[in-house]
């Protein structure tokens, strides 16, 4: 049993808060002594869209890879939808779409293939796979698309691929890392269309992001991180717009 696995089995007595859909206690990382990447990281995050914006650097990744129980932490604990990101990672990610900063997409499978295997993966029966894979597509305006090599596709529907294929499980909680990447004026008012659906809808938006542009406009709360801490936090149920036009201040 490693470290982490005995200090979650004595931690029995921590219990996740029921209405958070995101919570965090005292999350810590430590690769040496001297490099630490989440540093007693605590806060919890309820329904709606939420910003969680900081430099590079500064822990976003890393906290997303724990969420998703990819990543164990030193110290500390996590919970997703109510369920231990150590114990339950697998439940975690049945529950969860995520959208990847990078550009991973294999450019020579159409979006339709790509999207149906990757809803097959996460437990889908080929026939549902295939129908849910056309219905994300559509949602990102790709349906009449959907069969072309993704490697001639421009980096605006790169991003909506990587979207659709956040979506294809029907996610209860979506992590979107660097959503707005490469986007154009036209390409960011879709997003924020699209976030705006998906709120609408009842899906947990967070939101990953080094940037202060229009993506962030229709966040419900805004989180900065700085060097593995909460550096800044409108709260829960607060106006995030003053945090959010003092962080584009300073950019």
């Amino acid at each position: 049993m490693t470290a982490t696995d005995t200090r979650h089995a004595a931690g029995k007595a921590w219990t996740p808060d029921p209405g958070a859909v995101i919570q965090a206690d005292a999350l810590t990382l430590r690769y040496t002594a001297k490099i630490i990447a989440l540093d007693e990281l605590t806060v919890k995050i309820a329904p709606g869209i939420t910003g969680l914006i900081g430099a590079n650097g500064a822990g976003k990744s890393t906290l997303i890879k724990i969420l998703l129980g990819l990543l164990p932490p030193t110290a500390g604990h996590a919970a997703v939808l109510g369920r231990d990101c150590v114990t339950s990672g697998y439940e975690i990610r049945t529950l969860t779409g995520y959208m990847p900063e990078h550009d991973c997409l294999p450019p020579d499978m159409s979006a339709t293939e790509l999207v149906t295997h990757l809803g097959r993966m996460s437990g889908l029966p080929a026939t549902a796979a295939r129908e849910r894979a056309a219905d994300s597509l559509r949602h990102v305006g790709l349906y009449e698309e959907r069969y072309r090599q993704i490697g001639t596709y421009s980096t605006g529907m790169k991003q909506r691929v990587k979207l659709a294929q956040a979506l294809v499980g029907d996610p209860r909680l979506l992590l979107l890392d660097e959503p707005a990447a490469g986007l154009d004026r036209q390409g960011l008012l879709w997003l924020g269309d699209t976030l705006a659906r998906l709120r609408d809808n009842g899906t947990t938006v967070i939101m990953s992001t080094h940037a202060r542009n229009e993506s962030l406009d229709l966040a419900t709360r805004a989180v900065a991180l700085a060097a593995g801490r909460v550096e800044r936090d409108s709260g829960s149920g607060g106006d995030p717009r003053p945090l959010l036009a003092a962080l584009r201040s300073e950019a």
